[in-house]
């Protein structure tokens, strides 16, 4: 089995084919999946999802909303984070890409991380965080804030350097569909070189392929490629990856 630790199956390019999609990644082996939100807006469609078996909810204000959310959007999400026990924290985090950016705005994007962060240390709950171009920022809004429940670092694109940093601070590195462009060079390095324990498989779907729409079915080629790139068996990968995700959800049993 493999597991699909961030898709975003409320997507309305996603949504309304879900058996089919469901179907497909059964029929790879893909049969679990972690389902992050980004806004407020969307806190409803991915609370829906959480009636399917197989699917695990996040809930969270990704960073490129950071300008746009309330402080009654924190609130809400406090709530809901109450309500919901098995829900994680996300998909938060920084994305300082573009010199179009100012500093009040990166400003802001940092407040409202920090501000998730300890809405997740509150609750005990694990985040899914974006980061891109921000690993050091991360990385003092975690120690800022005392952060200590881990969670994904995903869709790794860094150095090796960045990747050790990251699974200091607890988290592991979410290794997803960048892998299968082969001129990703810092990615293939840190599948194939990052200890196999520190390692979740993403596919970030319906985002990252070219011309096409990724879908979780697609976890199943990352996974062979990661293995290919170790050497190593897809039958390993999968149980030493499904080991990882088992102890990211352990909150949901504790």
């Amino acid at each position: 089995m493999l597991t699909d630790t961030h898709c975003h199956l409320a997507d309305p390019v996603l949504n309304p084919n879900l058996p089919a999609i469901f179907a497909d990644a059964a029929q790879a082996g893909v049969c679990r999946f972690i389902v992050p939100a980004t806004q407020r807006s969307d806190f409803d469609a991915v609370l829906a999802l959480a009636r399917h078996p197989h699917v695990h909810i996040a809930l969270g204000i990704h960073p490129w909303f950071a300008e746009a959310a309330a402080d009654a959007d924190l609130a809400c999400l406090g709530t809901l984070l109450q309500q919901h026990p098995r829900a994680l924290v996300g998909e938060i985090g920084l994305d300082f890409y573009g010199k179009q950016q100012t500093a009040a705005q990166r400003a802001r994007q940092n407040e409202l991380l920090c501000a998730q962060l300890e809405l997740a240390e509150q609750h005990r709950r694990p985040v899914i965080l974006h980061n891109l171009k921000a690993t050091a920022a991360i990385v003092a809004a975690i120690r800022q804030t005392g952060f200590t429940q881990g969670g994904i670092a995903h869709a790794f694109s860094g150095s090796l350097e960045e990747a050790r940093l990251l699974i200091g601070c607890g988290l592991k590195i979410g290794i997803g569909s960048l892998l299968l462009n082969p001129t990703a060079q810092k990615a293939r390095r840190a599948a194939a070189e990052l200890p196999l324990a520190h390692i979740m498989l993403e596919t970030d779907s319906p985002f990252m392929l070219k011309n096409q729409t990724n879908t979780p079915a697609n976890v199943r080629k990352i996974a062979e490629t990661v293995a290919t790139l170790r050497g190593i068996a897809l039958t390993e990968i999968a149980a030493q990856t499904e080991q990882n995700v088992a102890q990211l959800l352990a909150f949901q049993t504790a």
